[in-house]
């Protein structure tokens, strides 16, 4: 990996990896998640960085949200990938990063965008953890930018704070002989969990989960899910706003869990929880820390878009999931439209 620092007004830096087999699934496509991870860890430099340039404590950037992200092309195993952060847009205690991905195939020199993502990080001092540090400003290059990053800003605050409704919700888990009693293309039939322990490699300097550790466990649960419920080769092909709403710590038992709650013709909708379980301090109690909605497709032989099972669905909670989802659906539908036309 290397990384390089740019010396324009915005802050931004650049990192490249050759993407390898432990990046990919058995048909050669690179996880979604280990395209998230690199892609938090980039902007998790930049913004750290960016906050340290004053005086004062030291402190490390913590991932707060990660807006709609894109997998516009697939990445596969051998090419580089190419991830650029920069800062476009600072609040008082916040930081505003947008991401682009571009994935380079070193035999034929051909590129392409794969990802685009906009990442929200808050810095903590390292002295105390609980504190948050004031940002340093940025230069913009216009007044009209600085407006629409603050419009962005007011608006994923706001976005933030409704998600916290769903945060009471349980995700009860399905062992493997309670799934071989479920019908298949049903809920049940597909939810997935994994438990996992935060160890220090997991961590940033704080002790507490790097956000892109905790993206590429919930892009691998929503895979499970995917592919147990149509059977074959899939990606990812979306992720809606992924949410952090706790830290979570060194030495917590996570449980990230995953649910069918959308089908169209050819995409799949799944939510996934990240449930943290403090072992040392459990008066705590268990907590919801992350939340979002990844969205897959189904690929056949030939990585064509192939058709996705419908649903099965039992009961009004599934019924009421469904329609939201499908509200989201038609929603994200209408907006690559307009924005296709926009660009034409």
């Amino acid at each position: 990996m290397s990384a390089a620092i740019s010396s324009s007004t915005s802050p931004s830096i650049q990192i490249c990896r050759i993407m390898r087999p432990d990046d990919a699934n058995i048909v050669g496509n690179v996880h979604g998640g280990t395209i998230l991870k690199m892609i938090e860890e980039a902007g998790c430099i930049i913004g750290t960085r960016h906050c340290n340039t004053q005086s004062g404590d030291r402190c490390v950037a913590a991932l707060a949200r990660v807006e709609r992200t894109d997998f516009l092309h697939p990445m596969f195993i051998g090419e580089v990938a190419h991830v650029s952060a920069e800062i476009t847009y600072t609040s008082k205690h916040s930081v505003e990063v947008q991401v682009n991905v571009l994935s380079e195939n070193i035999l034929t020199g051909a590129k392409k965008v794969t990802n685009k993502a906009t990442l929200w990080y808050v810095p903590f001092s390292i002295k105390d953890v609980e504190k948050i540090v004031e940002v340093p400003a940025i230069d913009y290059p216009s007044p009209e930018l600085q407006e629409e990053g603050r419009k962005r800003y007011e608006a994923q605050k706001m976005e933030r704070l409704e998600t916290k409704e769903r945060n009471g919700e349980v995700i009860n888990q399905v062992s493997v002989p309670e799934r071989h009693m479920k019908e298949p293309y049903t809920v049940g039939y597909s939810q997935s969990s994994l438990i996992h322990l935060v160890g220090p490699s997991d961590c940033t300097l704080l002790g507490f989960v790097h956000g892109g550790v905790t993206m590429k466990l919930m892009d691998e649960v929503a895979g499970i899910v995917a592919h147990r419920h149509c059977k074959t080769n899939i990606v990812t092909a979306s992720v809606d706003a992924i949410n952090f709403h706790r830290k979570i710590n060194k030495g917590c038992v996570i449980t990230v869990s995953g649910r069918m709650t959308f089908t169209s013709n050819k995409s799949m909708e799944i939510e996934v929880f990240v449930d943290a379980d403090p072992l040392v301090e459990a008066e705590e109690g268990k907590f919801r820390a992350v939340t979002a909605f990844f969205t897959y497709i189904s690929l056949d032989k030939e990585n064509r878009p192939f058709p996705v099972p419908p649903l099965n669905l039992e009961g009004e909670e599934e019924q009421k999931r469904f329609e939201e989802g499908k509200m989201r659906y038609l929603q994200n539908k209408a907006k690559r439209l307009a924005d296709k036309e926009r660009h034409q």
